[in-house]
């Protein structure tokens, strides 16, 4: 028997995919979902949950091996300082200082994140994205966040998308992958949803919304679509998959709306850091500020 090729495969997952595409629709559901539930979920204990979905995130060209362990130090002593609080879930650096972070940090839940594949262009030969990604799990990562090549995507090569994703989820040997779309530079519920459909079905442990970089940040619209893939996704294999807003998240209300969003969709049973992330630097201090009732600039 002749096997399918490997892009009627995706053409057709993508083909059999419900998720909603009216960007029009998207739009008036992520409105009718916060206007009947965001205000419930306006509270302190929905504010420490989400302290503890934080990726304490310093992606800076000023980053050094002194400025990362300084930046890792202020989330051990945060146990100190505010020992009735959670902490932030993971620190997410440059691949390069995974050793460094893994080297200071005293905090045994938060883990290590890097992103990596030539991040956040993803314009690289392959070969030196698989290396980065295999140096920085070496080097003590437990999450890898990648870009989804753009360039394949706009060509229509899907299989090319898939094969670079799957490869570098090998590369990843037991750390988790997260997939950033980019869904700024995606702008459409189609594309967010096709591109959803990839990443799921090439292995991503989490979708994430943007890099905060190039194009603009996360979208609630863009959130809702994301979250429906992740459910068709689990439905159809029972695989959880978790969901990450990135770029542009600063405020507690914005946490707050994703929060409500992701929990409308996909249930409570994606309400923990293991499958819920919010990837932010400044977040936190507001967050903390919120929680505590003043102003705080811990981070």
């Amino acid at each position: 028997m002749e096997e399918t090729p490997k892009t009627d495969k995706y053409t057709q997952a993508i083909a059999a995919s419900k998720v909603i595409e009216d960007d029009a629709a998207v739009a008036e559901a992520v409105k009718k979902i916060l206007d009947e539930h965001y205000a419930e979920n306006d509270n302190a204990d929905v504010y420490k949950f989400l302290f503890n979905t934080i990726d304490l995130t310093t992606l800076r060209s000023t980053d050094s091996q002194s400025s990362v362990a300084r930046f890792t130090e202020a989330v051990n002593s945060f146990d100190e300082l505010f020992p009735s609080l959670p902490n932030v879930a993971a620190i997410c650096v440059y691949p390069n200082f995974a050793a460094v972070v893994r080297s200071v940090l005293e905090v045994t839940p938060v883990k290590i994140a890097c992103v990596s594949g030539a991040f956040p262009s993803c314009q690289s030969f392959e070969e030196v994205k698989i290396a980065e990604t295999s140096l920085a799990v070496a080097n003590g990562a437990d999450e890898i966040d990648i870009v989804f090549n753009l360039g394949y995507f706009f060509d229509h090569d899907y299989e090319s998308v898939c094969d670079e994703i799957s490869e570098q989820k090998e590369a990843c040997r037991d750390a988790r992958l997260k997939v950033i779309l980019e869904t700024g530079a995606l702008k459409t519920a189609r594309n967010i949803k096709i591109a959803s459909v990839l990443s799921l079905y090439s292995g991503a442990d989490f979708l994430k919304t943007s890099t905060g970089k190039e194009y603009p940040g996360a979208s609630l619209e863009a959130a809702y679509v994301m979250a429906n893939a992740i459910k068709e996704y689990y439905e159809k294999t029972g695989i959880r998959v978790g969901f990450k807003a990135a770029g542009g998240v600063r405020t507690t209300e914005d946490a707050v709306k994703y929060y409500t969003v992701i929990k409308e969709v996909l249930g409570n049973e994606w309400l923990s850091n293991e499958y819920f992330r919010l990837g932010a630097s400044s977040l936190a201090n507001t967050l903390l500020a919120s929680i505590v009732g003043h102003e705080v600039h811990h981070f």
